[in-house]
Order: C-alpha cells, then structure tokens, then sequence
C-alpha cells in the first residue's frame, strides 16, 4: 500500500539522473551565489541569496520541464517547449528585479542589480539543461562586467561611489 503511494506521489527521476539533478542545482546554487556574493559585497538589495534562489529556482524549472516530458498524459495533451520554459523564468525574474529598480533624487538605481538577478536565472536555466561550463562562463562574464567595468568606472570619474555600479 505504502509503496505505491509513494510511487504515485514520487515517480522517480525519468529524464534526469538524481545524480545529474543535483549537480545541475548545485551548479546553479553555486554560480548564482558567485555573482550574488558580489552584490552583497557591494550591500545591494538583492545580494547573495537572492541570486542562488533565483538561479536555483530556473534550474529547478528546466529539470522539472524536462521530467513532464516523460510523463504520459494520455490523449496527446503533453506539450514540451523549451521555449515556455524559458519565457517563463525570464517574466518571472524580469518581474522581481522590476521591484529593485527605482528613482531616487532623480536618479534611477539598482538597474545593474536587476540585470544581475536576470543574469543569475539565465545561469540556472544553463545548469538545468546540464551546460554547466556555460554557465560558468557566463557566470565570470558578468562578474568581469560588474565588479571589473564598474572598478574601472569609479576610478575614472564616470560613476560616483554613489551611482547604481
């Protein structure tokens, strides 16, 4: 009785190994902590776990779209896109980091923090679909751009201490 209640409730991993599953979130966690690291050291809004939640809950979202497409729905229901999967993670981000960005004293601030929370989704899309050396790769891009551009930006004048870097 117990087993197929359990069976029912966890039909196991069809499409991705526990073993892959868990590197994949662990990737993400990882990765999307690296960039948040670098917004909590800049005491931004959104800093270290929100950036590991957001990369974790994309890679999440792919895995998991990945298993329902092994599932049987009977009558043909069953629509696997990539794509939906995609648009949805991206609405989903675009829609937290939307709340950071705002105008102060006539200047707009946390954009760089809101590109960065989309950046980190993207990251946990790469890792759920198992392309953990693009999102590494993505993963030092971003970090280039945030901490080395913005470095750069503050010591030649063209952002003060006080600009959205």
């Amino acid at each position: 009785m117990w087993e197929s209640l359990i069976d029912e409730i966890q039909p196991g991993f069809a499409a991705v190994s526990p073993t892959a599953s868990t590197v994949r979130l662990l990737s993400a966690l990882l990765l999307g902590g690296i960039v948040g690291a670098e917004r909590e050291w800049r005491e931004k809004t959104a800093g270290l776990r929100t950036h590991m939640l957001i990369a974790v809950a994309a890679a999440l979202f792919v895995i998991v779209g990945q298993e329902l497409s092994t599932l049987d729905f009977g009558n043909d229901a069953k629509r696997t896109d990539p794509i939906r999967l995609i648009e949805a993670v991206t609405a989903g981000v675009a829609f937290l980091a939307a709340g950071l960005i705002f105008q102060h004293q006539g200047k707009v601030r946390n954009v760089t923090t809101g590109a960065s929370m989309w950046l980190s989704g993207a990251i946990g899309l790469a890792c759920g679909v198992g392309q953990i050396p693009l999102a590494a790769i993505a993963t030092a891009i971003t970090l280039v751009v945030i901490g080395l551009l913005g470095w750069i930006e503050r010591r030649t004048g063209m952002k003060g201490p006080d600009d959205d870097i």
